[in-house]
């Protein structure tokens, strides 16, 4: 992620060239896709939904506003059974994901945060995991897609090879995907700059990140086929935050080569 306060970079033109960024340059990269009769692709991951909340229902209304489909990523320990409630009876188009455990960190002092590293006995995890998707199948039923969205978007390698036998067909982390067609479907705009002020990353950092996504893609330097990650933090976002959410979905559903993809749809494509 690109953090609030540094420079920006992203390809313009098969050359790269520092911020600032702004809507125009969204605008551009959509009309190279059209140009080149191409579908940009796009979907949405919101993490660490556990309860109803003020930011929640305003989050909930913006996917309904906007009608593009969200994947709540949800965590099992905590989720009240009134947020399953609003889930079944809510005419906006959200999909459930399994957000790790407890999202408690399990990591050695002095490493970065992780509840699925490879820190402890591959029984003690499995077994989380395996009373977080059961939970979350009670709760939300047919809502739930079988994928992993590990809190701080950290996994080890060994959790990460256990998942298809306990029952998981797909993985969400950060960062554009480095194998095509292995469940993987990755986000790749973090608005929330965590390292400093939690506070809304800046249009010249989120803007920038979407626009080296989608020219990466465009031009073959990653994975075409994955869609472009927009990552929100529902319970941490500002009043920008909350701005630039309604005018990204905004910007991309009024422009021809923009697709926004349902959660179901983006893991099919990666052969989830």
């Amino acid at each position: 992620m690109t953090h609030h306060g540094s420079p920006s970079f992203a390809r313009v033109g098969g050359q790269a060239r520092a911020g600032p960024f702004g809507w125009p340059d969204l605008v551009a990269e959509l009309d190279r896709w059209a140009a080149a009769a191409r579908n940009a692709t796009f979907w949405w991951r919101d993490d660490d939904a556990a309860a109803v909340t003020e930011p929640l229902l305003r989050l909930l209304e913006l996917c309904r506003r906007h009608g593009v489909p969200l994947a709540l990523a949800v965590i099992p320990q905590p989720a009240d059974p009134a947020l399953a409630a609003l889930i079944a009876r809510s005419d906006a188009p959200v999909t459930v994901m399994q957000h790790g455990f407890a999202h408690r960190n399990h990591a050695p002092e002095g490493a970065k945060s992780a509840e699925l590293g490879d820190h402890r006995p591959p029984a003690a995890v499995a077994a989380e995991l395996t009373a977080g998707r059961e939970r979350l199948a009670a709760l939300f039923g047919d809502r739930l897609h079988p994928a992993m969205v590990p809190p701080w978007n950290r996994i080890g390698d060994a959790v990460a090879a256990a998942l298809p036998g306990l029952g998981f067909r797909g993985l969400s982390t950060f960062g554009a995907r480095a194998v095509a067609g292995t469940g993987v479907v990755n986000t790749h705009i973090d608005i929330v700059d965590w390292h400093g002020g939690r506070g809304f990353a800046g249009d010249d950092a989120c803007l920038a990140a979407a626009i080296r996504h989608l020219e990466d893609r465009r031009t073959g330097r990653c994975d075409p086929e994955e869609p472009t990650g927009l990552l929100t933090h529902h319970r941490d976002h500002d009043a920008a935050c909350w701005r630039f959410v309604d005018r990204f979905l905004a910007a991309t559903l009024g422009h021809r080569a923009a697709a926004w993809l349902t959660p179901s749809d983006a893991f099919a494509r990666a052969g989830a």
